[in-house]
Order: C-alpha cells, then structure tokens, then sequence
C-alpha cells in the first residue's frame, strides 16, 4: 500500500474527465446525425452500447493510475 500520492492520480482524474467530455460531445454530435431515423429499440440498443463502450479501457486506465503500469 502506498504512503505518498502519486502525480497519476490527479493527471488521471483529470484525463478521465476531459476524456468523457470529448467522447459525450462526439458521441452527442455525431450519433443522432446516422441513427436519428432508426427505429426506436435499435436506437436504444446503440446508445446503451455507447454508454458503456467507455469502460473497456478504463480497468487498464485505473491501473495505471495506481501502479504506473499499464499492465
């Protein structure tokens, strides 16, 4: 267990939510554009996708934060 804070955790943090930001403000620009017309169901099915395709990367994202290891 580490005694003393890493400079990863507030850059992290701070790439995390700069990060979701982008990716909100593509996916809100962009998405509505190709799959407006889509009947509702499908549209649904995309977004919760979409919702949560951001946590794929972040169990390796959190490690790194805590170990300086991407692996």
């Amino acid at each position: 267990m580490r005694t003393e804070p890493t400079w990863r955790i507030p850059v992290g943090l701070l790439g995390l939510l700069l990060g979701l930001l982008v990716y909100g403000i593509v996916i809100a620009r962009y998405a509505p554009e190709l799959i407006g017309e889509w009947p509702t169901l499908a549209q649904t099915v995309i977004y919760v996708f979409l919702g949560l395709a951001w946590l794929l990367p972040l169990g390796r994202f959190l490690k790194w934060m805590e170990t300086g290891r991407w692996r």
